[in-house]
């Protein structure tokens, strides 16, 4: 994925959450510099890996297969085992028309998909074998805004504005914006994307960069070099 890309992505989402009126933090629009400047105190945006994170899922058409997030808090794995602490998550997504976010599951993750604003965002749903294959004989039932809903196989779920649901752990979800762009909320357990993301086909969840520009915002892919320049 080219770095202007990545940078027209970014851009884009400043946008439209602000016509929305969602602020983020202010870590957000930190420049290169201000990372460099400030790497020390942001050592736990770092090891949570907060901030942007623009994929294309290693596919080579952002338009097409991709996703723009943002990662507002996040806990961690520790806090989990203790039952205590930071045990959630959240993030901002951003979902253009068309552009599909390739079907996965998570081995622990619980979390809530909301759709905050623009078109419809569309879920297809699968449970899975213990083996991580779809199984694609069983219902699905899910929880949609404090109401369970029975769907096929393979179902799909409309979400409106307003709209929200529950994904369990080993429910597979791909999902795509259709109508236009959909701004989407994501509250959930603690997030892991290294370990706890298992996609149904072969992608790969962070883009390989073409540096054909500066970055105009750093991405958290971009945060172990910067550690490595502490070190």
């Amino acid at each position: 994925m080219k770095r202007t890309e990545i940078n027209d992505a970014i851009r884009y989402a400043e946008t439209l959450l602000e016509r929305y009126r969602f602020a983020l933090p202010p870590f957000a629009s930190w420049t290169p510099d201000q990372w460099k400047e400030r790497r020390a105190d942001a050592a736990e945006i770092v090891r949570a890996k907060l901030g942007w994170d623009i994929t294309d899922y290693g596919q080579g058409d952002f338009a097409k297969t991709g996703l723009t997030l943002f990662s507002i808090r996040n806990g961690d794995a520790e806090a989990l085992k203790k039952g205590h602490g930071m045990l959630y998550a959240e993030k901002a997504l951003i979902v253009r028309k068309d552009q599909v976010c390739p079907s996965h599951f998570h081995l622990s993750k619980t979390e809530d998909i909301i759709n905050r604003g623009g078109g419809r965002l569309v879920l297809e749903l699968v449970s899975t074998l213990p083996d991580g294959s779809p199984d694609d004989y069983a219902p699905v039932r899910v929880m949609t805004d404090g109401l369970w809903r029975k769907l096929p196989a393979r179902g799909k779920l409309s979400l409106g504005p307003g709209e929200s649901v529950t994904l369990v752990p080993r429910l597979a979800h791909a999902f795509w914006a259709e109508d236009d762009d959909v701004f989407v909320g994501e509250v959930s357990t603690v997030n892991d994307d290294e370990t706890d993301n298992v996609f149904l086909d072969r992608v790969g969840r962070f883009p390989t960069i073409e540096e054909d520009a500066p970055p105009y915002r750093l991405i958290v892919g971009d945060y172990a070099a910067l550690t490595a320049d502490e070190a």
